[in-house]
């Protein structure tokens, strides 16, 4: 007999109509720091891009969609993806300009809700719940906010529209770049059976591998598993899987989350153990959460380096300093002193992340949930 769920899901035939369904929208913006790139230099228009590392060191920060179709993918390294286009183009980052133009797409967000979750610089969670406008549908909100994305940007993205943020996110990957998905109640349980258990966010290739020895490949799949089956091969992971399967996520928008910690990490196309490539590697994922600690104005100080190997063990090492950092040279400074500590590595690593934390941030108050009835605002 399946374990009772700790949740509290409702039964599976009527997941799909619980009251008080939100009306969320997923934005995300296309390739964004290599589509900035190409805006801002016409010659570089046409051609596989990509923002970070170097033709010899580091990793892909990110790719323009004319180098994805030769298999370049963000958090490669540089050299593999020379490797597969050799006509690669490499701009440095310029996080700076990244942040302006995130500016301006928050302040597009803010004139629909005030319920805005961004994630990154690219992409965002708003709860259009509260329609400011009273335009009366979340589709055309989409739509609207869209448009002005692009009219004052020259800027695409795509988007996401559901009653759920997991449900919103998977729609707005759905039919990118430049696209519109919308999953309206009732259709969501549906919708994640087709699915590869790949898009689910949150199960990474080391999870599409445990689930295909089960004989789970599809949303379908995964539904048909009980959760006590689930909880004794993935744990803690297990509600969520179970959950994701019904396309059930009880999550709020949230405008200001509490932040415990801010930083970046990478999983690599390869796995790496050359210290001069993990020293220039360690420069881009250094660029990414110091963009993320400057969005999120955080102020800390004990900054820690991760590190999971080939076998899946991880190794972290931390400083904590007696003043917050202040800068991104403060803060590459701290980390690559860790790096050098622990190198040579036992073994190759397959993934790194850098992090501040020991904030010291202005007091952040998350936002309650409105439950509404479903009738009150149409898709």
């Amino acid at each position: 007999m399946p374990a009772p769920d700790s949740f509290s899901v409702p039964p599976a035939d009527s997941a799909d109509e619980a009251p008080g369904l939100r009306k969320i929208i997923h934005v995300d913006m296309d390739a964004f720091y290599a589509s900035v790139e190409q805006r801002d230099a016409p010659e570089l228009r046409g051609l596989p891009v990509a923002v970070g590392g170097s033709a010899a060191r580091g990793v892909v920060a990110a790719a323009s969609y004319e180098a994805r179709t030769f298999g370049v993918r963000s958090a490669m390294p540089s050299a593999r993806a020379v490797q597969l286009c050799p006509q690669l183009v490499f701009c440095r980052p310029r996080f700076d300009v990244y942040r302006a133009v995130s500016q301006q797409i928050r302040s597009i967000f803010l004139d629909y809700t005030p319920d805005v979750e961004p994630l990154s610089l690219d992409e965002a969670y708003l709860d259009v719940t509260r329609d400011l406008r009273g335009i009366g549908s979340a589709t055309r909100i989409a739509e609207l906010i869209r448009q002005r994305i692009r009219a004052q940007t020259g800027l695409t993205a795509s988007a996401g529209v559901s009653y759920n943020k997991f449900l919103a996110k998977l729609a707005s990957d759905q039919n990118k770049p430049d696209g519109l998905c919308v999953i309206r109640p009732g259709e969501g349980a549906a919708f994640v059976a087709a699915l590869p258990v790949a898009r689910f966010h949150g199960v990474g290739p080391r999870g599409v591998e445990k689930l295909a020895a089960l004989g789970v490949a599809t949303g379908a799949d995964l539904r048909a598993m009980d959760l006590a089956s689930l909880r004794q091969h993935f744990g803690a992971q297990a509600d969520y899987l179970y959950r994701a399967a019904r396309g059930i996520d009880l999550r709020s928008v949230q405008a200001d989350r509490p932040r415990k910690s801010v930083g970046a990490e990478r999983t690599f196309d390869r796995d790496l153990s050359s210290g001069p490539v993990l020293r220039e590697t360690l420069e881009t994922i250094i660029d990414l959460a110091w963009e993320r600690v400057s969005r999120a104005d955080a102020k800390g100080r004990t900054v820690t380096l991760k590190l999971k190997f080939r076998d899946f063990s991880v190794m972290s090492r931390a400083r904590s300093i007696s003043m917050p950092v202040a800068s991104r040279d403060a803060l590459a400074e701290v980390a690559r002193g860790l790096l050098d500590q622990v190198l040579p590595l036992p073994q190759p690593v397959r993934l790194m992340g850098v992090t501040l934390s020991a904030l010291d941030e202005p007091g952040d108050v998350a936002t309650a949930a409105r439950p509404l009835g479903q009738a009150e605002l149409p898709f």
